[in-house]
């Protein structure tokens, strides 16, 4: 073993009600190399208190606010302080948790999209770097074994060169005004304050951008896009489509909507190349859909030996064998277990695996906001194309 502890997690955000920060503590400690040891859960302290109650946490490890948790976990000696800090707060927050909680040492998790400017997530990069502490960003979807199968297949030239890349992320919860009934997912994310300039791009579209960019290993160049506040006197897009320029001539869609009435969370995607094709859907995520000219269409199905033998990133994210489904936690998981696995190795000083290295970065939320500041610009604009930022 490269350590012979569990690794102690604190989290900010993430109190009673909230969605994402349950999902990270189940899906961190999914593979038992983890222990959730404190936080601070929520703006209002009383609801801290509540949450560490609820999870059965040593009060005195509750605090009110994240600058108390690291004045306090830095009182406490290496090995017994927290490792790492999983930041599941509103957008607005991400920036300056992050960057104190790097600035103090602690390694970080941190929800998407990383900032709200791109200014921001320059920052955090420089930072990351100087500190060189681990740093991930949630980008689930990248942790599911056939997405890596999908890269693994695409990247390594199996269907020949990419031509275009088709990716949508529909949803209808947002099908209606139920931010004025006090829904509390839906109140922040409509907010521009809370976040940021883009409320449906920023929320499922830097998803879309992220998996079109990860199984592609391209980069999107320009960008022609519309965004629209289909509900009357909604502050932000709930509806976006754009036309995609890539590196090497490569061309795409994306579409991203949440007032997609019966859509429920249906991303998926569509890789076009000069032989063959792929498709997978979250939706049905252990099944990979593989279309080569002249020849019948083969359903790859998670947790087969051939799938291992195409992509060990695909075998080292699989627990369970075939016809066992495994989806939307485990996939967070596998991004856990290679985030904490690296923070294992940094600790020990050992070189980690390569394998280990496949989680979102900090590079990955520049990406991000690099993506979602050219999709307002384009929206706003009277041009046709609009370059992406350097």
């Amino acid at each position: 073993m490269v350590l012979d502890r569990t690794l102690k997690m604190g989290m900010v955000g993430g109190g009673p009600g909230a969605f994402i920060g349950e999902v990270h503590r189940k899906a961190s400690r999914l593979d038992g190399g983890v222990e959730l040891v404190g936080g601070a859960f929520d703006i209002d302290p009383r609801k801290s208190k509540q949450m560490a109650k609820d999870l059965i946490l040593d009060k005195k490890r509750c605090y009110g606010t994240y600058k108390e948790l690291i004045e306090k976990e830095l009182q406490l000696p290496e090995g017994e302080r927290m490792d790492f800090v999983a930041v599941c707060t509103p957008n607005n927050w991400h920036y300056p948790i992050a960057r104190a909680l790097l600035e103090a040492g602690f390694h970080v998790m941190c929800e998407k999209p990383m900032t709200l400017t791109v200014a921001e997530a320059r920052s955090l990069v420089e930072i990351v770097k100087k500190t060189k502490c681990v740093f991930g960003l949630m980008h689930n979807y990248t942790g599911y074994p056939m997405v890596k199968l999908a890269r693994d297949m695409v990247r390594g030239g199996r269907l020949g060169a990419v031509r275009k890349i088709v990716v949508k992320y529909p949803q209808g919860w947002l099908a209606t005004a139920i931010e004025k009934t006090g829904q509390m997912q839906a109140s922040w994310r409509t907010d521009p304050k809370q976040s940021g300039g883009s409320g449906c791009g920023g929320d499922i579209g830097t998803h879309a951008e992220n998996l079109a960019e990860y199984i592609a290993g391209l980069q999107i160049q320009e960008m022609c896009a519309d965004l629209t506040s289909f509900v009357k006197g909604r502050k932000l897009d709930d509806d976006v489509n754009c036309l995609l320029k890539f590196n090497k001539g490569v061309k795409g869609v994306l579409h991203a909507s949440q007032i997609s009435v019966g859509e429920e969370n249906n991303l998926a995607i569509s890789v076009h190349c000069e032989t063959g094709s792929i498709e997978w859907h979250q939706e049905h995520p252990n099944y990979l859909y593989v279309r080569e000219m002249g020849q019948p269409e083969h359903v790859y199905k998670r947790g087969n030996d051939y799938v291992g033998a195409i992509s060990a990133a695909a075998a080292r994210g699989t627990r369970l064998p075939s016809g066992h489904p495994e989806a939307f936690l485990e996939a967070f998981a596998n991004n856990y277990v290679n985030f904490t696995d690296t923070i294992r190795c940094k600790i020990a000083r050992v070189k980690p695996d390569p394998l280990m290295d496949d989680f979102p970065k900090v590079t990955d939320g520049l990406r991000g906001m690099l993506f979602l500041d050219t999709l307002i610009t384009s929206a706003k604009s009277k041009q046709k194309w609009t370059k992406f930022k350097k």
